[in-house]
């Protein structure tokens, strides 16, 4: 079942589009990447999503009920964690998430259970100091908590480790992965080492458009080529490789080292031929595959390259 749908989304400002006739379907219990360049069009979606914004085509569904502007009957299964999220500074975790237990209308007894089970789970369950106090990732990993406190079918994270440490961002990804348990969760982020981490589908949007989604091997599948790096311990060795196979680009401070980039499976394979039959023994052989961010800039220079003529 898919938790989020949308259909046909558009959206303009002026005489520019920012979204234009986007389809997307989140299923539940999956984390979908949400990514693209800055101004791609992320927040303005997820913007529409919550009824904030209105959109000028298309309709989007959440757990099944057409999301209206300006109304919030769909927003009760959303939990959302914005990039910079903001709270009552003079409050300790415990006191917030209590005053938005009670503005939401839980009762003391199932707030109390949530909020401890919550504050465990982001790893601030024995932390008293006021929130004036808390570094980057504690505000983060608060805002977890607060978008979670009402058990949200769909949570909504914009672009949630952008300013964090490489500490803070494990701790957060590490957060988002245990949730996957029971909620569905939408992550916008152009920090792709993230999504390759823990989403388990990608969509990339450019100018307003999805441009390529898929789970992260199906997106590497159409890109089959791949650079390969080879390694020798002397010069002679090193030039005999390449008269036998091609030139390729030095690197590394001896110059021994060469790497073959956009190389299909079969260019390896007699790489490793030549160095048997040849006996040319390497010290290194390594196979890159290629990375999301390779393939990311891959489909953009495609896109504006279109886009241009």
């Amino acid at each position: 079942m898919a938790v989020l749908k949308i259909q046909r989304l558009s959206k303009r400002f002026g005489d520019r589009v920012v979204i234009d006739a986007l389809n997307l379907e989140v299923e539940a219990g999956s984390i979908y990447g949400f990514i693209g360049q800055n101004g791609a069009g992320k927040t303005t979606t997820m913007r529409m999503i919550v009824g904030l914004l209105a959109a000028d085509n298309g309709t989007i569904y959440v757990n099944g009920e057409k999301v209206t502007y300006g109304a919030n009957q769909t927003n009760q299964y959303i939990g959302y964690l914005p990039d910079v999220p903001e709270f009552y500074h003079y409050m300790t975790a415990t006191e917030y998430l209590q005053l938005c237990a009670s503005i939401t209308g839980m009762t003391q007894k199932s707030a109390t259970k949530r909020i401890i089970s919550l504050l465990t789970l982001v790893g601030l369950e024995q932390n008293k100091q006021r929130i004036r106090g808390y570094s980057r990732g504690m505000k983060q990993r608060l805002g977890i908590a607060q978008a979670l406190l009402n058990k949200p079918k769909l949570l909504i994270c914009d672009e949630p480790t952008s300013a964090l440490d490489p500490v803070g961002r494990k701790e957060i990804l590490d957060i988002l992965q245990a949730v996957k348990k029971e909620t569905t969760i939408l992550f916008s982020t152009h920090i792709l080492a993230d999504v390759e981490r823990i989403c388990d589908k990608v969509g990339m949007i450019h100018n307003g458009k999805l441009v390529l989604e898929g789970t992260i091997e199906e997106i590497k599948a159409q890109n089959p080529a791949c650079d390969f790096e080879i390694e020798f311990s002397d010069e002679q060795t090193c030039q005999s490789f390449i008269d036998l196979f091609g030139k390729g680009n030095r690197i590394g401070h001896e110059n021994l080292q060469l790497r073959y980039k956009n190389q299909t499976s079969e260019s390896y394979e007699q790489a490793l031929r030549i160095c048997v039959e040849h006996h040319l023994l390497p010290q290194r052989f390594q196979w890159m595959e290629p990375t999301l961010e390779k393939l990311f800039i891959e489909v953009i220079q495609k896109n504006e390259t279109i886009h241009r003529i």
